[in-house]
């Protein structure tokens, strides 16, 4: 498949990078014309995507053709980068990923399992690349973008789509990596690469890996994308244990999209879950587990209160005890948003001006201290929010 040609501006390119990036790219640009004028560069993977995108640029990878391995070693060596995975020929210069351009062959089990070879032409070095939107190469001496498998018409056609059926299933973690992509890009799943993820076993993935790709879904802008891939890809029922049907799926839809327009940043990784153990009546704790999240995440639900059928302005002052309404993962459900605010306790907690001090002076202590302390802040938070109940 071939796709239209498009060229680059590099000057107007590196001007968009960060600093961190910038500075690095055109010292290693120096570098390789001073030492190795007859390599070709060429920016590869999700950078040249985002590129093409208008989107945020967050890292780059390179790789270099027409160099031989103990060249490029020797090479590496001299400019200071440091070797962070050479059996597959890659280094690290700074914030940059630099490498030769590989072959892979899957020669054993797990994501390690794999034999190299230098590719020394774009498409065979391009074809491991998992999906068509991420093997586009940008020429760093042209700005000439290099698209063997039509991934610009589907970049424009918002669509993700596999490039080798036979290299992609060599790794199952792809299936979960179209997922967050579908989160990050509000991009949809082309209907033969769909097929092929359905079938695909994920019961090789390690932990570890597994909860990377839901943490980048998890952050994305959106997360209602995430939740369709989640379930059309079959991923709930092999890593989750459940399904949901089209009705579910529309709930916890409108609660996502909802929660991204009036979430607090803070807590933005710990939507999706809430709202998907909430909504399917499902353990967040399980969730957790079921995808290895870090125990930050269990202790984040554990601390929330579910959505209740009715929320009343009590719920909402007693749950500001704990913390300001903007907090609760549940703040896209009715008119909590407008509702906190009216009732002040949006952005800060509820005093309900009982302090253990002055119990201890009328005489409490023990265990009537805590019970006494207890059934104050409730009278306290029946005077304020029971008047107007919700």
């Amino acid at each position: 498949m071939q796709s239209r040609s498009q060229t680059l501006d590099l000057d107007r390119i590196y001007e968009r990078l960060p600093s961190k990036l910038r500075k690095p790219l055109l010292k290693i640009l120096h570098f390789f014309s001073e030492n190795l004028p007859q390599a070709r560069l060429y920016l590869v993977g999700g950078a040249v995507r985002d590129m093409v995108m208008g989107r945020e640029i967050y890292d780059l990878d390179i790789e270099c053709f027409n160099v031989d391995p103990d060249t490029f070693e020797n090479a590496m060596e001299k400019l200071g980068a440091k070797g962070v995975g050479k059996s597959f020929f890659v280094y690290k210069y700074e914030n940059i990923d630099l490498s030769l351009p590989r072959i892979e062959h899957k020669s054993g089990s797990g994501h390690r399992g794999f034999t190299v070879a230098v590719a020394h032409d774009t498409k065979e070095a391009s074809r491991r690349r998992d999906f068509t939107m991420n093997a586009l190469m940008l020429d760093l001496k042209t700005g000439q973008i290099v698209d063997h498998w039509g991934g610009l018409k589907d970049i424009d056609k918002k669509i993700i789509r596999v490039v080798d059926p036979e290299k992609f299933v060599e790794d199952s973690l792809r299936v979960l990596r179209a997922m967050q992509f579908s989160a990050r890009l509000k991009f949809r799943i082309e209907s033969k690469s769909r097929t092929l993820m359905c079938q695909m076993d994920l019961s090789d993935l390690t932990p570890e890996r597994i909860f990377w790709e839901f943490e980048k879904m998890f952050n994305a802008q959106w997360l209602h994308y995430g939740l369709f891939a989640l379930d059309d890809l079959r991923i709930d029922a092999k890593l989750l244990g459940f399904t949901f049907d089209r009705g579910s799926f529309m709930k916890m839809a409108r609660h996502m999209v909802k929660a991204r327009k009036l979430e607090d940043g803070a807590m933005r990784p710990y939507y999706f879950l809430f709202i998907l153990s909430s909504d399917m009546h499902k353990s967040g704790e399980k969730l957790c587990e079921a995808i290895n999240t870090p125990n930050i995440y269990k202790k984040i639900l554990k601390l929330q209160k579910r959505v209740p059928r009715r929320i009343t302005d009590r719920f909402l002052g007693a749950l500001s005890l704990r913390f300001p309404i903007r907090q609760w993962l549940g703040i896209y459900a009715d008119d909590v948003f407008d509702r906190s605010k009216r009732l002040g306790i949006y952005a800060k907690q509820f005093d309900p001006g009982v302090r253990p001090a002055d119990l201890l002076e009328e005489g409490y202590a023990g265990p009537a201290l805590g019970k006494e302390l207890r059934r104050r802040i409730l009278a306290a938070v029946r005077m304020r929010f029971g008047v107007n109940d919700g």
